[in-house]
Formats: structure tokens, sequence, C-alpha cells
């Protein structure tokens, strides 16, 4: 693996300097050339492939939250620009192996890993080759000048068959840029001023926080009592989301297997070991619990009720940058001085994630059966374009957004969607609100911090536009930035001793057929039982579920899976180092 990963990073390191050295030009308005071209292109091609009968496409994602047919402004322009419609099928009920089985996986195919599963599917050849009969090229021209490194990614290490059937989400334009923050611990900066805002060093003084924070607000907007935090169980996997995402958010190990990665060190931490964030954090949120601080809900509440909580002000507190933060500080909220904003313990290490040229694991690809393969790949590459990507994150050009002298900014109508997706109404020729038409596959092309080849220096991200660099837009927001000495959350983060997880070509090996059933058995155990340890009411009773876990996954074959686990970090370790050198 370790020869392989190096031999390729070599001749992916010198296809980018073959790709800067005859690539685009940049005119005097520091706009790339090549961008506008290759889109300018694209536009051509899609009304040679617009078929002259409306088409049904259908779009297998297992990342997609709904199911049916795409609605709203985003179902009314792909109908005008490709006369199709989107039909989205998430990946539930058996949907993988339905169609598996079918020997069908649909027309546009967006995978959540590119590890066993579409390995299996491109075994079985139910995958598109991208370049037969130059397709590439011919329909996805943007693809195929700006992408070339995360197609090749796809091609030599993603792909057991060594086709080139799609590519990585997250993009970059540059390997040196680090994502927008994604663990920002928004709190309710109101109480948190009101309470004398005390220094916040640990994680125990967190508890004290909020503690405070409840004595002196009971109650959310409804009359509720109100609590510390509010959880939910939707997006639990090897083990419980909220104590594995706390632990990344305050070590800066990312998730990996049953445990944590430190990208300085290339350690990996079990999550039932001895030195175990995971056990660290879940005892945190235990603590609060004892407390009365949990919502009680949790365990059984959707991401739906979770997000309901922090609307209404029922929680106080959440690591994620939009979870609670953009569900609480509504115009209403803000004007009358309650809002949530950054406030991190100062001996945390937030994570914060590096872009890659290369691409996530979260593939775009076609299924071989589609009767429309040249569709679906101008369709990919649309969105791939900058214009395609901006108007999927943020509605139609010149309705809701537009670039001017190589500056973005949004229009009243954008500017009221970003602040209201549900009571913005499009004009017409669409239909429905803002939120009716949001898009609904859940992949995304770019990185949203990458470059945006159609302005000067700015990215995709609103929050870097010139435009968007504005006053405090309230009382609440000028008393954060003072305190923050930052302008925006992203910038107060920049402050802080974050650890960097650098994009790499590390791409996990999956579940091995041989440990699947014990890996399923280890995680419906670590996550069954990290629940009941949060609503434990005493540490006596905490410990004792505790020490069940870990007897209990260990007997289930924990200690198998952790091997497994140990060999892929030590590649994933060889891949980050690699990175860190280019």
């Amino acid at each position: 693996m370790k020869k392989t990963l190096f031999a390729l990073a070599g001749a992916l390191a010198l296809s980018a300097m073959v790709i800067g050295c005859g690539g685009s030009k940049t005119a005097e308005n520091g706009v790339d050339e090549l961008a506008i071209s290759t889109t300018a292109k694209s536009e051509g091609n899609i009304k040679k492939i617009r078929p002259k009968e409306t088409v049904t496409l259908d779009v297998y994602s297992q990342l997609a939250n709904y199911s049916g047919m795409q609605t709203g402004w985003f179902a009314d322009l792909m109908l005008a620009k490709f006369n199709v419609k989107i039909n989205i099928i998430p990946d539930t009920g058996g949907a993988y192996q339905t169609r598996m089985e079918a020997g069908n996986l649909g027309d546009i195919v967006v995978w959540g890993d590119n590890t066993d599963k579409y390995s299996a599917a491109c075994k079985k050849g139910m995958l598109l080759d991208w370049e037969e009969d130059n397709m590439l090229a011919q329909w996805a021209p943007y693809i195929n000048n700006n992408m070339k490194l995360a197609l090749q990614k796809n091609k030599f290490m993603d792909s057991p068959d060594k086709k080139l059937h799609g590519y990585g989400f997250n993009v970059s334009t540059s390997a040196k840029d680090i994502q927008e923050f994604f663990y920002t611990w928004d709190l309710r900066f109101d109480l948190y001023e009101q309470i004398g805002k005390p220094e916040i060093n640990t994680l125990d003084d967190m508890v004290d926080v909020l503690a405070k924070m409840k004595e002196i607000c009971p109650t959310d907007d409804n009359g509720k009592p109100t609590y510390g935090v509010s959880l939910f169980n939707d997006w639990d996997g090897n083990m419980v989301m909220y104590v594995k995402s706390l632990a990344t958010a305050y070590y800066g190990y990312d998730e990996f297997d049953f445990g944590l990665f430190d990208p300085d060190t290339g350690k990996f931490y079990d999550c039932l070991g001895e030195d175990s964030p995971y056990l660290h954090t879940l005892k945190f949120i235990n603590k609060l619990n004892q407390k009365g601080l949990v919502d009680p809900d949790s365990m059984t509440q959707k991401y739906g009720g979770m997000s309901e909580d922090y609307q209404n002000g029922t929680a106080f507190w959440n690591i994620f940058n939009w979870m609670a933060s953009g569900a609480y500080n509504t115009d209403a909220h803000v004007q009358s001085g309650k809002a949530m904003y950054p406030v991190l313990p100062k001996d945390a290490h937030p994570i914060v994630y590096g872009q890659s040229v290369y691409g996530g694991n979260r593939l775009w690809t076609i299924g071989a059966k589609t009767a429309y393969p040249e569709l679906c790949l101008a369709i990919i590459n649309w969105f791939s374009t900058p214009e395609g990507y901006m108007t999927i994150e943020y509605g139609p050009r010149g309705v809701c957004w537009d670039i001017k002298d190589g500056k973005t900014y949004f229009t009243e109508l954008g500017k009221k969607a970003q602040a209201d997706q549900n009571n913005t109404e499009m004009p017409a020729p669409y239909k429905g609100s803002f939120h009716d038409g949001a898009f609904q596959i859940n992949n995304t092309t770019w990185c949203k911090d990458s470059h945006n080849p159609l302005t000067t220096n700015e990215t995709y991200n609103k929050t870097n536009w010139e435009s968007e660099q504005l006053p405090a837009q309230s009382d609440i927001e000028a008393r954060w930035r003072e305190w923050a000495g930052a302008t925006t959350p992203n910038r107060y983060m920049q402050k802080s001793n974050y650890r960097v997880s650098p994009g790499s070509l590390f791409t996990g090996a999956g579940v091995p057929d041989d440990l699947t059933m014990k890996w399923n058995q280890v995680a419906e155990c670590i996550k069954n039982e990290t629940w009941n340890a949060i609503y434990a009411k005493t540490d006596a009773e905490y410990d004792a579920i505790v020490a069940k876990m870990i007897s209990d996954a260990k007997s289930y074959g924990y200690d198998d899976c952790i091997a497994h686990s140990l060999k892929q970090a030590e590649k994933r370790a060889a891949a980050e180092k690699l990175a860190k050198a280019q």
C-alpha cells in the first residue's frame, strides 16, 4: 500500500506541475480565463445534449435525506436547462442491496464513501466508464480541464477496476488552504454575558457555565424547560455521533472507525481504551445529564426534534457551526438581544479540515445501465462549474446573487433567502419558497472555501466575500465581536490552538467480509451502552455501564476490529505525512 501510495502521489504531483505549466491564464482583473471558456463550452454542449422530450432521471444518493421528485426553483431550473426531472432515491430500506440485485443503481449515483459498496459496484460493472468514447472531454469539459487530480485519484485509487467512474466531493483549487471551521462551540452569548462571562478553560468549566445559564433562564420561548444541550440519534454510526464529534471538537482528533485519529502524530485512540477521548467526552455529557442539562428526549428524538429545540431556545450550546446558531439566530431573537456565538474552551484544540485537490470520499458517478450517459455527464459537469456550484449553494444567478468587477454579492432577494429560506418566495418563472427548491441530492462538487475562478481572489464561501464584510448588524453581535477580538466566527476560530487534518490520498479499506458481523455487533453495543451511560444517574451507575460496554464489546470481537483499524491508521498517517510535505 505504501509503495503504491507514494508512487501514485509522485505521478499526481507531476500531473499537477504539468497542469500548472500548461493550464489557465489569469486576466488582469484576476478572473480565470480557462474557467470562463470551458464554462461557455459546457453551455454549448448543454444545447446539443438537451432531449426534445422531458426525461426523468433517477438519482440514487446515499447522502440524501429526501425521497421523491426534486421540487421548487431547482426543479424548474433543471427542466428549463436540461429538460429533465430529478427523482431522488435515498439509501433507505435496503436500497443498495435491492438495486445491486436488480443490476441497475440508477442514472446518477452518489456514494457516501469510496469503500466496500462502491468497490462492489465497480467489480460488477455497474458504473459508467467516463473515458469510454471520449465522453469526459466532450460532455464534461469543465471537469476534464479543472479536476484532473481528483479524476486520477478515482481511477487509480478509488476504483478497483482502474476505470474512471467519477470524482470525490469538495475538490480544492489549492492543497495549502484550510476549510471553514466546522466545530465552533456556539453558546447563548446573551446568557453568558448575564452570568459575567466566566473563564471557560476546560470541559468541567463548561458544566458550571451551562448550569448557571439554566438557573437564569429555566424556560424556553414556549415555556418548556431548558437544557444545556439537545442531542439526537439519527447520525450515530460506529459510535454515538455527538460524543465522538465532541472529542473531535475538543481534542482535534478525527473520527476513525471505532476511535479517533490524531493528525499531528498519527496516533489512533480506540474509543474504549484507557486514554480514550471518546470516554472523556462521554463522561462530560453524563455530568451534564446528572445536573439536568441534557434534553431527556435526546436518545429517542430525531434531527428534526433537536432542531426545534434550538429554534425555540430550549438548549444553550452546540459544537457545530450551523446546527444551533443557524436555527436560533433569527431576526426576532437577535433584535431582542439574544444570539448564539462561538465561545471556545481555552484548552480545546478544535480540528479544521485541510482542502484536497484530490477530492473527498463522497463520489459522483453514473450508473452503467443509464439510457442517458452523455446527459448525466453534462449535468454533473454543470454542477461542477463555478456557476453551477454557486447555483446549488445560493440559488439562480441574477436572481439571488451575481458577480460584478470580480466581486460576488447577494441581491435583495438573495439576502432575504439567506436570512429566512422558508418564508422567501421565489419570483416567476420559479415556484415556491427558496427552501422548497433546496438541492436534495446532498453532495458537493467544489470545496466551499476554494477559490472561485470567476472572481478576483474570492472563495465560494459567502463569509469571505468582500460584500459580506459588514459592520455588526446588532448590539449583541457588536459585543461578541469585541469580546472575541474578531469580526466573524471563522476568524475567531483561526485564533485558537486548532489542529489541521490535511487532505490526502488515503482511502479506507472498509470492513473486510470476515469482520462484518463482529463489526456490526460491536457498533450496536457501543451505541446502545453509550446512550445508557449518558443517562446514568450516578457516577457508580455510569462506571458500571461503561465497564459492561467494554466487556460486551470485547466479547463481540472489539479487539479484532481495533487491530484492523490500527493497520488502516498507519496507512492514513503515511498518506497525511506525504500530503503535508507537498
